[in-house]
């Protein structure tokens, strides 16, 4: 039985990392630690806890690490896919919510559009996280900088330079490095940069903690001197129409040998997963003793079991 008196999140719900400070950042870290060293001990934290994941979107990794990680704590998930719970077109949104939220005592959910997550926290009483959306990939981000966490010991004033198209995971990023100090430059090209909403959002946030962001389009200008490079797929999941015209747009911000050659010669290599060798990132890079990738993906599953427990053993 566990003894351990963990800390829980201010906010109700995860729905962006933006919300959080960095202080609490680095509590679901420590969280994450915790759990991820001392698994046994822990396995009764939400005894009898029901989850459920609601999915519009193919999953590996966040079905599997939610799935495992309420079940180490002791709960158990229910899983719908997009063919059993059709959000907003069966039954509205808020219907959806309020059944819900009678019968679990939180909800993933892992949708297209973001406004599906944020009418399910709107409407909830529970808490709601968010799965994946198409604006903002939070939980992602927090184990990318987990990763980063272990490796260095902390992040403030490291150079991440993501490399790619300026999708979900790169908003996430950009929100997260900025709440813990680092420096982080995203590189497009012209058309695929990111919000400039969240941009903006985050410059501010940056003048509280010192962090520089930068936007570029030149990818061997951008990745010079830098800590960790990081890519994604240049066609997410809802973009495969695009998936020739992206190839050719994308072409030369492939991370290759020699693009990691320009930073940091103990650079790390990151991805969120699934990754396409050949296309955003080369085998021997993927593969290659500066990934981190499976690392990365490994946490998923500790940082997100610490999410479940600060927002649901309240």
């Amino acid at each position: 039985m566990s003894t351990t008196t963990f800390e829980t999140l201010p906010h109700k719900d995860l729905v962006s990392v933006a919300n959080l400070t960095g202080a609490e950042i680095q509590s679901v870290f420590a969280t994450a630690a915790e759990l991820k060293a001392n698994r046994d001990e822990h396995n009764d934290v939400l005894r009898n806890k029901r989850l459920a994941m609601i999915f519009e979107k193919d999953s590996l990794r966040t079905r599997f690490t939610f799935d495992v990680g309420i079940a180490d704590l002791g709960g158990m998930a229910v899983f719908m896919d997009h063919r059993d719970a059709k959000i907003g077109s069966r039954e509205s949104i808020k219907d959806v919510a309020r059944n819900l939220e009678r019968w679990v005592d939180a909800i993933v959910a892992r949708t297209f559009k973001h406004r599906v997550v944020t009418e399910l926290a709107k409407h909830c009483s529970i808490p709601v996280i968010n799965g994946l959306s198409d604006s903002l990939h939070p939980c992602q981000a927090l184990s990318d900088f987990f990763t980063l966490t272990e490796k260095w010991g902390s992040v403030r004033g490291k150079r991440v330079c993501y490399v790619g198209d300026g999708n979900n995971t790169c908003h996430s990023l950009i929100n997260t490095a900025v709440k813990l100090g680092a420096h982080i430059t995203i590189c497009t090209p012209e058309g695929y940069e990111p919000n400039a909403k969240v941009v903006n959002e985050a410059m501010i946030a940056a003048r509280d903690t010192g962090a520089e962001v930068r936007i570029m389009e030149d990818p061997r200008e951008a990745v010079e001197g830098a800590d960790a490079i990081y890519t994604d797929v240049w066609a997410s999941m809802g973009q495969e129409d695009e998936v020739e015209e992206r190839a050719g747009i994308f072409h030369d911000y492939q991370v290759d040998e020699g693009l990691m050659e320009l930073a940091d010669p103990s650079a790390l290599f990151m991805h969120c997963l699934p990754a396409h060798r050949g296309h955003e990132v080369t085998a021997g890079v993927m593969d290659g003793p500066q990934s981190v990738v499976y690392d990365i993906a490994e946490n998923r599953l500790h940082v997100q079991k610490a999410v479940l427990v600060m927002l649901m053993a309240k």
